[in-house]
């Protein structure tokens, strides 16, 4: 029998310091994600940014935290339920690749079955997608990217002309990725801008009409540009009333996404004389998006 495992970055049991602190411990402490000298980062890590992080991050979640837990876990967790009544031959499992369900956990409960593993990263980066790799028996293939599938292209432009429909259009549409920092980021940047240009000419959009930017930056280091808070700002100053950004590279709505956007950078960009930011819902459980997931897993799990 088959089996298919969706993986996702991973989220808190709860919006409280100590749960977000003991996320964050494993998150951090992967030398994927943070790639200085563990000799160097390990003190800084539990010595600074796990005392004064977590009661910062947990008030975040808090805002955004719903009754069935995270937005990151409800919408994984839809996702699969939703894959695998379209594939009712196939097993469905899914994981975090840091908190719960573990990988290993999720793995166990496919045990006898042909694994296909999803990463829930449709761009490619070693900090997210070889992370999860790190994690899988040989035995198990690997989906390593779907940035320009012609199938999560098309749902990524059914959700944002659904958005249209339902709430009018913007004279710009800001298109965010998740950041990594400039040095390294080389190739993943190329795969964000393959995606966002294949959406742009899907929908019809103008380079003007249609900017690339990106977020979630961490630490000192120059991260991938222009950078999306900043940019939002400009427009706001440039004139630009309302403006709708849509994060190609989040496959469900999350921290990043409905906190970081939908908050915290609406509030600036409204500082800055903006009227109206719209936030897109990421593809989530749409009908779209998990008939794309069912076309990728089949062609690329093999037979």
């Amino acid at each position: 029998m088959k089996g298919v495992l969706l993986v996702n970055l991973g989220t808190p049991a709860a919006p409280t310091p100590q749960a977000v602190r003991s996320y964050l411990a494993e998150f951090l402490s992967d030398p994927r994600v943070v790639k200085l000298p563990r000799a160097l980062w390990l003190p800084v890590l539990h010595g600074i940014v796990l005392r004064t992080r977590p009661e910062k991050s947990a008030r975040k979640y808090a805002q955004i935290w719903t009754p069935g837990g995270s937005p990151l876990a409800v919408n994984t967790r839809k996702q699969a339920a939703a894959l695998q009544s379209l594939l009712p031959d196939v097993r469905v499992e899914h994981a975090m690749r840091y908190g719960e369900p573990s990988i290993a956990a999720a793995l166990g409960k496919l045990e006898g079955c042909a694994v296909t593993a999803v990463p829930l990263y449709p761009q490619y980066s070693e900090s997210t997608t070889q992370s999860v790799a790190d994690k899988l028996p040989s035995s198990v293939r690997m989906i390593r990217d779907f940035h320009d599938h012609p199938a999560y292209i098309a749902a990524l432009a059914a959700r944002v002309r659904h958005h249209w429909a339902q709430h009018g259009r913007s004279a710009v549409l800001v298109l965010s990725f998740h950041g990594l920092p400039k040095r390294g980021g080389g190739a993943y940047a190329q795969q964000c801008l393959a995606t966002a240009s294949l959406l742009r000419s899907e929908l019809g959009l103008g380079e003007s009409e249609c900017r690339v930017t990106f977020q979630s930056r961490f630490g000192y280091a120059q991260w991938l540009q222009p950078y999306t808070e900043p940019t939002l700002v400009a427009l706001a100053a440039a004139g630009r009333k309302r403006v709708a950004v849509f994060c190609p590279g989040f496959v469900a709505d999350c921290l990043e996404t409905l906190e970081e956007i939908g908050i915290t950078a609406k509030e600036k960009f409204l500082q800055a004389g903006g009227s109206e930011l719209d936030l897109v819902p990421c593809l989530n459980d749409s009908p779209e998006w998990i008939a794309a997931l069912a076309e990728i897993v089949s062609a690329r799990s093999g037979p």
